[in-house]
């Protein structure tokens, strides 16, 4: 019962800060230019400041793992030509395919894993999810650009995938909270006082215009597809890695930190990259809205799962 009320514990605020957003679009409060308008400051600002704090706070010494940055990496490329070799089988339209690839190995990591590790783990005790991120999203970014140009029939621009890497906020929070971490610049008190009260506004805002940018238009039309990419994304992927990462002896935060990684909804930003390049960007925003739907009870019944077995 324990593990029960924990589980619950940490998804229902997601859930309920989500709501907030939905209804405060009902009620007008929002447009879709507003909503775009934040998901960009969210994005460059806030969520930048809250990896760089969680790194350039956290204790280096335990939170270096070589071996969980590569099984993850390792992880989403094997998963990503599995889906590659899959997909086509089923889907003959070409401007779903890299939708539905994408939908299925690209998580919404950044979003759901500070809070979800935070809860389970404490504050000062993430560096490690935190870390995970400045390697993974990369790892998504790239993945993403060649498989929507893939299924575009264009070729992969090395040299823009390169320039997307270096110039990601997200990247860059992380690069520079490891790199002062490291070398041991502190930063004025003020200066770490402003970042970290920043840092706190990335969490809810982006949970808020997630459920804010929550459509369900389309539902009928791309039933078969979004059913499919639920059902892959929150279910079996989590199940067959997870699984494979017990086997491989990955316990506690690092456990708990794939364990976010495969289980969370779809990137936000996959449907933002399917509009740019091709993709059916509809399909791409039904993936978006009902991944993260569902994924509050998906989540949930992991997170329960791993408790009782008290792998985290």
């Amino acid at each position: 019962m324990d593990n029960l009320i924990l589980s619950f514990n940490v998804v229902a605020p997601l859930c309920f800060v989500m709501a907030l957003g939905y209804f405060l679009k009902y009620l007008k409060m929002f447009d879709e230019n507003t909503v775009n308008v934040m998901n960009n400051v969210a994005f460059k600002v806030f969520l930048p400041c809250l990896l760089f704090y969680n790194v350039y706070t956290t204790d280096l010494g335990n939170v270096i793992n070589p071996k969980l940055m590569i099984f993850a990496c390792l992880s989403i490329i094997s998963l990503f030509i599995i889906l590659l070799l899959i997909v086509p089988i089923f889907e003959k339209d070409n401007s779903k395919r890299g939708v539905i690839i994408q939908g299925i190995f690209r998580s919404n990591f950044v979003l759901f894993g500070i809070p979800v590790a935070t809860s389970l783990a404490g504050e000062g005790n993430i560096g490690v999810t935190a870390l995970l991120i400045g390697v993974v999203v990369p790892t998504f970014n790239v993945l993403a650009v060649v498989c929507l140009e893939t299924f575009r029939g264009g070729k992969v621009n090395v040299k823009k995938v390169t320039h997307g890497i270096v110039t990601n906020p997200l990247i860059i929070g992380s690069f520079l909270g490891l790199s002062m971490l490291v070398i041991g610049i502190k930063l004025p008190t003020f200066l770490e006082v402003t970042i970290k009260d920043v840092s706190k506004i990335a969490t809810p805002l982006s949970l808020i215009l997630l459920g804010a940018s929550f459509s369900f238009s389309n539902v009928k039309k791309y039933l078969k597809e979004t059913i499919i990419t639920v059902i892959g994304k929150l279910i079996i992927v989590p199940l067959v890695f997870l699984a494979i990462s017990y086997a491989v002896g990955f316990r506690g935060i690092s456990l708990l930190s794939l364990m976010i990684m495969f289980a969370a909804p779809t990137a936000v930003s996959s449907f933002q990259m399917a509009k740019q390049m091709d993709g059916d960007a509809d399909l791409a925003g039904q993936i978006v809205v009902f991944t993260s739907a569902f994924s509050i009870v998906t989540v949930f019944a992991w997170i329960f799962v791993l408790k009782q077995l008290a792998l985290i």
